[in-house]
């Protein structure tokens, strides 16, 4: 039984990753710095990685040279780079788009006879493809709304919040559908839809307000019989979309016996903080719901560009908490934006893991890539979080069994190195995470009476 182990380090930020191989032996009765790995003690399963497909990310891919492309779409796509296998779709603009847009903004089209996707044909589409071609095989599509179009909303504006007008409830239904049949009718994939796009934030961009009552009537009494009436119902429906520290109370106000089939799960965002807690408690008390990160990134706005290791570091230690308690699946936001960060039509500039120096021809790839690779390129989907002990709570870990092997990840956020035995079956192989480190172990081979089955 042997421990291949990836690791991660910054200085300077220069990431640099070196691969060391070490040998299990009898643990000799050892108590101190052990991480026991519990493979016969099984969670969740994931569902997979993959970040968002926006206007402004498909406009910063159209402005690359060939060259460059296939350089992003190996990075993300490629057998042996990241393993994306997921993407995340607007309906119509959003603030990452070149300016608002609308497929139907026809008050007097009932029946969507001018509906367009001219707007994401441009753009969109054409990294959608790529990214297919790619990754060889279709993507799982998850799509999105910012805002209805204006003449749904009380305050007739795709921006600052406003809301659906009650009459609009039905015709709002049957816009969304249409969206995800003209997607299917190209022959795309999509599988899983939220409800409405952080329905508790005001914002200077497109945004529409809902409460968790307004988004249970509109699911069950509009979104759910559309679905039903187009033969959409096989869509997995995600509620919330939004900030974690009041997740519990939407999933509360929301699932019953009537609504409890319609929805697959919960989707969530990182922006207020860590709240490892509220996922935990739905994973108790909605058992079957699956939990979905639908949105993260460093907002310039809040955080220093330039702190290369600890946006990166801020990255895995969202995804740590969140996967110990109950995430299955992980959309990151842009897969690419230019050097200021957007384009995004009102200057909300945010960092992503590619960056592209449109002067230059360059990608600039950020520290954040290199930590989400750690995470993204071992799991894939149907990976089985398992149990584990550790001696520290500076050493944040998650495990998971991956096939006939298990994978561990280790991040050390302090400023010394940590030691630590990893014990498996009464052996132990020892390794150090250094400091500001992230580390993927892989364990090849393990000994049968250690499966999960």
């Amino acid at each position: 039984m042997n421990l291949r182990c990836y690791t991660t380090t910054c200085k300077h930020n220069i990431r640099k990753t070196q691969l060391e191989e070490l040998a299990f032996s009898p643990d000799g009765g050892r108590e101190d710095q052990l991480v026991n790995l519990y493979p016969q003690v099984r969670y969740q399963a994931l569902e997979g990685f993959g970040g968002a497909v926006t206007e402004s990310a498909g406009y910063v891919f159209s402005q690359m040279s060939p060259e460059r492309q296939q350089e992003l779409l190996r990075a993300y796509f490629g057998p042996d780079a990241m393993g994306y296998k997921m993407v995340r779709i607007p309906i119509d603009s959003c603030d990452f788009s070149l300016g608002h847009y609308e497929a139907d903004s026809d008050e007097e089209d009932v029946n969507f006879e001018h509906f367009s996707f001219r707007r994401v044909e441009q753009y969109i589409l054409p990294l959608l493809d790529a990214a297919q071609e790619a990754a060889g095989e279709k993507l799982d599509i998850m799509l999105t709304p910012w805002s209805p179009p204006r003449y749904m909303k009380t305050n007739g504006d795709r921006n600052h919040g406003g809301s659906l007008k009650p009459q609009y409830r039905k015709r709002w239904a049957e816009y969304i559908c249409r969206y995800i049949a003209e997607y299917r009718r190209r022959g795309y994939s999509v599988t899983k839809l939220t409800i409405q796009n952080e329905p508790k934030a005001v914002q200077t961009w497109d945004s529409c307000i809902f409460t968790a009552a307004e988004e249970k009537a509109f699911l069950k009494d509009f979104l759910w019989p559309s679905l039903e009436a187009h033969g959409l119902t096989d869509i997995g429906i995600y509620l919330w979309d939004h900030n974690k520290e009041r997740a519990l109370e939407w999933a509360d106000a929301i699932l019953d016996e009537q609504t409890a089939p319609m929805v697959e799960g919960i989707a969530f965002h990182w922006y207020s903080g860590d709240h490892f807690e509220t996922l935990g408690m739905i994973r108790e008390r909605f058992p079957d719901k699956k939990l979905l990160l639908s949105e993260a990134c460093i907002e310039y706005s809040k955080f220093d560009a330039g702190d290369y290791l600890r946006n990166a570091q801020k990255y895995a230690h969202d995804m740590i908490g969140n996967f110990c308690q109950g995430m299955n699946t992980f959309l990151d936001w842009n897969l690419v934006l230019d050097a200021q960060g957007g384009p995004n039509h009102v200057k909300n500039y945010c960092d992503a893991p590619y960056l592209f120096d449109a002067e230059q021809d360059r990608l600039i790839e950020s520290n954040i890539r290199g930590y989400i690779w750690h995470f993204s390129h071992f799991l894939p989907a149907g990976a089985v979080r398992i149990g584990l002990s550790r001696y520290t709570d500076k050493l944040e870990l998650a495990a998971f069994q991956v096939g006939e092997a298990l994978v561990f990840i280790a991040l050390n956020r302090t400023d010394g190195d940590i030691p630590a035995y990893i014990r498996l079956d009464e052996q132990c192989a020892k390794i150090t995470v250094p400091a500001n480190a992230i580390a993927t172990g892989v364990i090849d081979e393990i000994p049968q009476r250690t499966h999960g089955e």
